[in-house]
């Protein structure tokens, strides 16, 4: 797993030093104005390189990106993300699923009964971030879900 710093910049924000499983070395400079700043390490002349600049929205829409939330790869039936109690996986609803599928996330009780939450609903080329109790639950969506790990697994056993 890699290893992550995290230090404040008095009157600028916070910067978070990232080595990474491959080796690489990255800084990412998060400003009080919403801008973030990605830097590479250079090992060559020992520098830090800015390697670009985004605004507040590209970097939520790019950290969508790089989460799976627009795009999963194919292998990877099941992701999960801890931070700290938190948990996000990903699961596919296969069409042996009875009971949830053509039925409404508010039908379900999801949160409810679970305390878990649904934030993202991908099908196809369609994502849908947040879907509300309406959104109905067809086989072959991935819902992208988050809770503590007993809420997850009181969801997946709805979901079962």
């Amino acid at each position: 797993m890699s290893t992550v710093r995290e230090s404040d910049l008095i009157g600028i924000g916070k910067k978070y030093e990232i080595d990474t499983d491959a080796g690489d070395q990255m800084v990412v400079v998060i400003h009080d104005d919403g801008r973030r700043e990605l830097y590479r390490h250079e090992r060559s002349d020992h520098e830090t390189h800015c390697v670009m600049t985004l605004s507040d929205e590209e970097s939520r829409h790019v950290a969508g990106i790089l989460g799976g939330l627009s795009y999963k790869p194919k292998a990877l039936e099941t992701i999960e993300v801890a931070l700290d109690d938190l948990r996000i996986e990903w699961h596919k609803v296969g069409e042996s699923n009875d009971g949830v599928e053509n039925k409404s996330i508010g039908e379900l009780g999801v949160r409810q009964k679970t305390g878990a939450s649904i934030i993202a609903a991908i099908k196809d080329d369609e994502t849908i971030i947040n879907p509300g109790p309406d959104y109905i639950i067809t086989s072959g969506t991935t819902l992208v879900i988050a809770g503590k790990r007993n809420n997850i697994k009181l969801l997946k056993e709805i979901l079962l």
